[in-house]
Formats: structure tokens, sequence, C-alpha cells
């Protein structure tokens, strides 16, 4: 035998003695992680086919429960959506509840459906621009059946001119301050928005109208 092949030979027993030897320090141990893969795998699989099944099933009973409402079914759309609220899935048990309160101004209930919008805008655990697009719904309600006071406790704080809805929340203002006698209030109210490059072209058109119609009605200063 030649120099070469025996160290050839020497260095492949070696090889194989070291790579038994990890086998046997190491072996348990990634065929534990190989195990864990593969379960994960399986866990993230059957999970996501669950989520989808469960939002597939939340978004089909949401739809049936406007179905009901929009045929004028409110009783049984109020229970529909009601059932959404306590075992729906995401964020149907949310749109659930914004609903029902809907529902309830179908109805006339104005003040559970205030109730209820409110309930959505205080439950910190809901997105905020939700929670903001609730306090503007109650707004809107209280408009007709409540006072100034009750709608700027709900929208003032919406109008700063950095928030994406200020422009709804000065118009539902503008309205309770012209109803309840505010003229210069809903002028200048209609003014922010009439001018604002930002607020979407039908709320500028809108306010527009309003301030034309309340410098002629000459209760303004």
């Amino acid at each position: 035998m030649s120099d070469d092949s025996f160290i050839r030979e020497v260095n492949e027993e070696m090889r194989q003695d070291r790579a038994r030897a990890l086998w046997k320090r190491f072996g348990p141990v990634l065929i534990v992680a190989a195990i864990l893969v593969v379960l994960g795998t399986a866990a993230f699989v059957v999970y996501e086919y669950w989520t989808e099944r469960q939002a597939s099933r939340s978004g089909d009973e949401f739809l049936q429960a406007l179905t009901l409402a929009n045929s004028g079914q409110n009783d049984e759309a109020l229970a529909a959506l009601k059932a959404m609220e306590a075992d729906s899935y995401g964020a149907y048990p949310v749109l659930a509840h914004m609903r029902a309160a809907t529902v309830l101004v179908d109805k006339g209930d104005f003040d559970s459906a205030v109730k209820e919008f409110d309930a959505v805008a205080a439950d910190t655990a809901i997105p905020a621009v939700l929670r903001d697009i609730a306090r503007l719904r109650a707004a809107y309600v209280l408009v007709d059946h409540g006072s100034y006071a009750d709608v700027a406790k709900r929208a003032e704080d919406l109008t700063a001119d950095t928030n994406p809805l200020r422009s709804s929340a000065r118009e539902v203002l503008g309205l309770a301050a012209w109803k309840e006698g505010k003229a210069d209030d809903a002028l200048k109210l209609f003014e922010q928005i009439a001018s604002d490059d930002g607020a979407p072209r039908n709320a500028r058109e809108r306010a527009t109208i309003m301030s034309e119609l309340i410098r002629g009605s000459g209760t303004a200063s």
C-alpha cells in the first residue's frame, strides 16, 4: 500500500469517527428539531385552514344579516347580528355591532342606537378608526335626536386638521349648531370644510351650499 493510500484511509476513518461522534452527540437533537418543524408546519396549515373557514362562515352570516336588514326584517336582522357579536370571527363582531346600531336607527329606537355606537367607541380593544366612526355615527343620530352639546361631546375631538374624519366631524357639528340657532358657529364650521383642499369634493359642495344658506338667512353676524 502506498503512503498516499494509507493516509487517505486514515483520513476517511477519522472522518467517519468524527461523524459517528457528532451524530451520537447531536443526532437526537436533530431528530427532535425535525419533528418540531414538521409539527409546526402542520399546525400552521391547520390554523390557516381553520381561520379561512371561520372567516368565510362569519362573512356568510354577515351577508345574511344584511339581507334581512335591507329587506326590512329588522327584528330578525338584530337577532342575527347580536348572535354574531358573540361568536363570529375576526372583525365581524365589531361590524355586526355597528350594523345592529344602524338597524336600531331604522327602527326608530334612537336612544338605543346611540348607546350601541357609544359602546363601540368606548371599546379600547377596537381599532381607533372604527371607534371614531362609531362616534360620528352617534353624533349624526343626535343632530335630530339630541342637543348640540351631545353632538359636540362625540365629534369635537375629531375636527383637528390632522384627523382624516375632520370634514364629517365639522359637518355634523355645523348641522347641530345650525339647528340650535348657533349660526355663527355653524358658518365657521362649513367655511372650514369648503376651504379645505383635503376634504372630499361632495363635502365641500354641501358646505358651500350650507354657507350660502346661512348667509342668506341673515342670522349670522
